[in-house]
């Protein structure tokens, strides 16, 4: 019998000024229509939204402790190992489906819609089917909507085998 847990995370972050020589990097992937985002790390909005959805089950904060000790004390700013410690966490939990929201006005994510999944189903370990993504402006309503940041929704479905 398998016993089910789902996982809700959240991550925003604002852009950096056009200046700034930071890339912008969104689910891995680098898109060079946008200024970086104010982070310590590289500001991945949805490595970091599926790091938390995580958290939400296993109660190990990724990227409260974990991330800042490995960005701030190791230099490490590739949210993918963030990423990488978040699913160690699971333990003997496998993760069934994992699916995302951003809000944003720019960068145009749609047009890497499906090499973002392919590159969060490599990450995670699974097929390209069990990662779902979907995008909005909002109709402008928000400052993400606007084009002043990025925020992105997770929810994470994980299992165990009893």
């Amino acid at each position: 019998m398998r016993r089910y847990k789902t996982g809700i995370g959240q991550d925003s972050h604002r852009f950096l000024e056009e200046e700034s020589n930071k890339k912008c990097t969104i689910a891995g992937l680098i898109f060079d229509d946008a200024p970086g985002l104010s982070a310590d790390s590289d500001g991945d909005v949805a490595l970091h939204a599926i790091c938390n959805a995580i958290s939400s089950i296993t109660h190990v904060p990724i990227l409260g402790r974990v991330a800042i000790e490995l960005c701030k004390v190791q230099g490490i700013t590739d949210s993918a190992v963030y990423l990488e410690k978040a699913l160690e966490t699971l333990g003997s939990h496998k993760v069934e489906h994992v699916a995302l929201t951003i809000e944003a006005k720019r960068p145009k994510l749609q047009k890497k819609a499906d090499e973002m999944r392919e590159k969060i189903a490599s990450l995670m370990g699974l097929h390209v089917d069990q990662v779902g993504m979907t995008f909005t402006s909002g109709d402008g309503l928000s400052d993400f909507g606007r084009g002043e940041g990025l925020m992105c929704f997770c929810v994470i479905t994980v299992y165990q085998e009893d």
